[in-house]
């Protein structure tokens, strides 16, 4: 049998962080989606080019993804052959996301309707089109799946996730004291214990 690992990286991450599974998962050929979209439209696009052009030939394939990596590949993978998705703190209500975004930012709707897209102090650009595209395609996902989160995740309350969870009857681990990026000694040892457990 021929398996493949699939790894989507988050913002600001990319293609190699793959390699860090690589002796993780020695039964896998490992690859990276070194995807450049910033949207969920384009991204439903260029996903499903790379999934064609890689995943086609292998027999069992497992989905890791990070963050907002993992909402890209629910919009985008609702309806591909994918056996097993191990999703690291992933981003599971863009619109809950982004209407905190809003808040943060003291943006009203009708401002973001009127101007289309609005900079932030923080460094995201909101968007009306996104805010739309996100209410108009809710996600559905019927993927076996394993969910890690952080106890002091910044993007996503733990109700959320747990209702997300739920929802789509997920395997649901938290590291206390984690954070939304896992990027630690001990908060990398938890992950890859998380996920040579699951896989």
């Amino acid at each position: 049998m021929r398996k493949l690992a699939v790894y989507v990286h988050g913002k600001g991450g990319n293609a190699t962080e793959s390699e860090h599974y690589k002796p993780l998962l020695p039964e896998y050929d490992v690859i990276g989606f070194d995807y450049k979209s910033e949207t969920p439209w384009d991204a439903k696009q260029e996903f499903t080019n790379l999934f064609d052009n890689y995943c086609k030939n292998y027999d069992y394939i497992v989905l890791i993804a990070n963050s907002i990596g993992a909402f890209y590949s629910m919009n985008a993978f609702s309806d591909k052959q994918i056996d097993k998705a191990m999703f690291i703190s992933p981003v599971v209500d863009m619109e809950n996301l982004i209407t905190n975004m809003m808040k943060w930012a003291n943006v009203t709707e009708n401002e973001l309707r009127d101007k289309k897209t609005i900079s932030t102090e923080f460094g995201e650009t909101l968007s009306w089109e996104y805010l739309c595209y996100v209410r108009e395609h809710q996600i559905s996902w019927n993927v076996l799946t394993s969910i890690l989160y952080g106890e002091n995740d910044n993007l996503t309350s733990f109700e959320i996730i747990n209702k997300f969870a739920e929802k789509i009857n997920a395997d649901l681990t938290v590291m206390n004291g984690g954070e939304h990026w896992f990027h630690t000694a001990e908060q990398v040892k938890f992950l890859d214990n998380w996920l040579t457990k699951f896989i």
